[in-house]
Order: C-alpha cells, then sequence, then structure tokens
C-alpha cells in the first residue's frame, strides 16, 4: 500500500489515525506492517483518557457475545505476545468471581448458564477465594479461575513502540479541528499541523460522534458513559489488616460494586454508567460515598476514606458491541470506537479487524471460526441510534 517516500511528506501517510488510546494504538501496530501510518492524539501523551484508567483485568466472560468473540481472539497475543513486545508477562494470574445474596440467585444462575468456563463455588471455596466478603450477605459466586490481571501501560507501549519500528509515527498535542476530503484525500487539521491520507481511522474514543461529524459521517449514537474508582487501604471489621495480593477481583452479580487487589491496596467500583459528554473525567463526591457504602454492606472492609479515586469514561453505542467499519456516506473514513469497558482485552482482536478492513482484506480467519462477522461490527447495523 505504500506508495511515497516518509521523508519527502513527512505529514502525508497511507493512513491517519485519530485517537491514540488503545484502540487506535492497536490498529495502528498492525495497520503499520502493509501502510504508512501517522496516529494523532489529542493530548501531551497516548493513552490519558479511558486507556489509563481502565481496571485492568482480562476477563474472557466479560461482555455480549460479540465482546466475547472478541476476547477469545485477543487472549493468545497478549498472553503470548510477539518477541520484543514486552519485557515481561502482559498478564498474570488473578481470578475473578461473581457473587450473590440469597436474592440475587436467579442472577447468578442466569450468568452461570452463560458462561461455560466458570464454576459455581459457595462454603469454603467461596471464602477461600474472596475471604473478605461477609457471609452473612454472600451465600454464593460463579468463579473464573482464567480470569488474568494485564499491564495496560505494557500493552499500549507494546503497540505503540512497535508501530513506531515498522515505520508508524505518534504525533501528540494533535487535537483534530475539522476534516476535509478532496480527489480522494483525506485532509486532516489540527493543532500540530495539517496531515492527509486516503483512509482516515476513527478512534477517538469518547470523541468518535464528534470527529464523524466533522468528516460528514452518520453518527453512531455513541454515549460516553463515566465509570467512578478509588483504592482504599486493607482493614477488615475485627480491625485486622491483610496482604490482597493473592486475592480475587470480586464482583456483585448485578453489578452495583466491584473490588480488585490493586498495589497492596484494594480497588472499588461501583460500577456506574453515567452519561457524560467528552471530557476529562473526574469522580463526584456521591458516586464514590455510594461505592463505599455498597462494598461496605456486603464485605468485612472498613473504608475509612479512599486513598486516591479517579473517574473514566466508557462510550457505548446502543447495542453496547463495538463499531468498525467504513462509514457508508464518507469515502475511506473507518470507525474504531464504542468499546465500552472492554478495550483492553479485545484490543489485539479490535487491531487486527481494523486493519484488515482498512488493507481490503477478510476478517481474519480465527475470528471466522469464532463466528465474529463484518455485519455484527458494522455502522450501519440495525439498532444504532444514527439519527
Amino acid at each position: 500500500m505504500t506508495t511515497e517516500s516518509h521523508t519527502a511528506h513527512p505529514n502525508t501517510a497511507d493512513i491517519l489515525i485519530v485517537g491514540g488510546g488503545m484502540a487506535g494504538a492497536s490498529a495502528g501496530y498492525f495497520m503499520a506492517d502493509d501502510a504508512r501510518v501517522i496516529l494523532l492524539e489529542r493530548e501531551s501523551q497516548p493513552g490519558y483518557h479511558t486507556t489509563g484508567r481502565s481496571a485492568a483485568l482480562f476477563f474472557e466472560n466479560y461482555g455480549n457475545a460479540t465482546i466475547r468473540k472478541l476476547n477469545k481472539a485477543t487472549r493468545p497475543f497478549l498472553e503470548s505476545p510477539p518477541d520484543g513486545f514486552a519485557e515481561a508477562p502482559l498478564m498474570t494470574p488473578r481470578g475473578a468471581v461473581a457473587v450473590a445474596t440469597e436474592e440475587l440467585l436467579d442472577t447468578l444462575a442466569h450468568e452461570l448458564a452463560q458462561s461455560p468456563s466458570m464454576e459455581r463455588v459457595d462454603g469454603k471455596t467461596l471464602f477461600e477465594v474472596a475471604p473478605y466478603l461477609d457471609p452473612d450477605r454472600i451465600v454464593a459466586g460463579a468463579y473464573e479461575a482464567g480470569a488474568m490481571d494485564m499491564d495496560v501501560h505494557a500493552i499500549l507501549q507494546g503497540f505503540l513502540r512497535g508501530m513506531r519500528a515498522k515505520g508508524g509515527r505518534v504525533v501528540t498535542d494533535a487535537e483534530v479541528m475539522g476534516l476535509t476530503r478532496t480527489d480522494g484525500v483525506w485532509h486532516v487539521e489540527t493543532r500540530a499541523g495539517t496531515f492527509s491520507a486516503p483512509i482516515v481511522v476513527n478512534a477517538a474514543g469518547a470523541w468518535c460522534d464528534v470527529v464523524g461529524e466533522m468528516a460528514g459521517a452518520a453518527p453512531i449514537g455513541l454515549i460516553p458513559k463515566r465509570r467512578t474508582a478509588f483504592t482504599f487501604d486493607v482493614t477488615l471489621r475485627d480491625g485486622s489488616t491483610a496482604d490482597p495480593s493473592r486475592w480475587a477481583m470480586t464482583d456483585l452479580c448485578d453489578e452495583s460494586w466491584y473490588v480488585r487487589p490493586e498495589g497492596g491496596r484494594m480497588m472499588g467500583s461501583p460500577a456506574d454508567e453515567i452519561p457524560s459528554p467528552p471530557t476529562d473525567a473526574q469522580p463526584e463526591i456521591e458516586d464514590v460515598a455510594m461505592a463505599i457504602d455498597k462494598i461496605q454492606t456486603d464485605t468485612l472492609f472498613v473504608i475509612n476514606r479512599p486513598h486516591s479515586t479517579w473517574a473514566g469514561l466508557r462510550s457505548f453505542v446502543a447495542d453496547k458491541s463495538p463499531v468498525v467499519g467504513f462509514a457508508p456516506a464518507a469515502e475511506g473514513f473507518l470507525w474504531v470506537a464504542g468499546q465500552g469497558g472492554y478495550g483492553i482485552q479485545t484490543s489485539a482482536a479490535m487491531g487486527r479487524f481494523s486493519a484488515a478492513l482498512a488493507l481490503g482484506r477478510g476478517v481474519p480467519e480465527d475470528m471466522v471460526a469464532l463466528g465474529l462477522t463484518r455485519e455484527e461490527l458494522a455502522p450501519d447495523r440495525p439498532g444504532l441510534n444514527t439519527a
């Protein structure tokens, strides 16, 4: 696909990628095998927004049917990345358990029916996996032994470093101000200058519909949703402390809270999804307080105050599946959007899938074998709020 010297035309490429989070970085990594790629990031560093605020857990049974296919297709890459991609393993064992109170046993049974790799646990086994649960509240769980911690920084940097090694370029402080297309070429005006290529990849996260509007593409109905998180010291009701490093990640099966070990402390969240405009999301005191109350109700933790707090935006379309495909009314404009909270654990599959489309190839064979189709990710599929 490469046709001209990068040195002679430093701001031209075969493919321009808008957005330097996990979606843009993984796409660029795979596209750079056969194309000249320039990645444009609005912030001073890639991954500042959602990517840098991830819960960092690979949970194959997390998400709808389409997400689970992408999870499965990504796992081999994260378990055995190419030589030189990272200095240490990208994933390490953690385990995860969805738990239920008596009132939520039907919800737990549904989760088990949808997730064959999970096993029901209760009694002694449950409290060995997560000894911080309140036995007067929690009665059973669905355990996923294969859930893994992910090194999000190493994954992101591996994709970016690999893209650069293949000849790609990353430009930061390059917020997009406008897009025009003339004679089959997109011209993208940014704060760092104007860049040109026949194909633009819209991987701008929460800003994807904003960028799409600039390009004249029909909106996909993307809704950014704020999620709050915080860390806290491990103190139990009896006043004791503990090392949480070997504990599993736990979430209440109605998705009203989750906790997981984080750097010698615990991370907690109300698993909230609060609609928000695209912005540098910040935590709300009320959301943190609500999460603390929920977690203390169902666990033995005593949370006097958070050690740190933050928030991130997870962007969804109506059916909560990603959007990957060329815009019908904007030639050469490729959507890579709507990853929701699944962007890290679907990263390699999303990158490979988007590269295949950008380079005019078919869906990768391993994804076809999983039943993944272009149609279920297409930007014009039925059910999206495109008005």
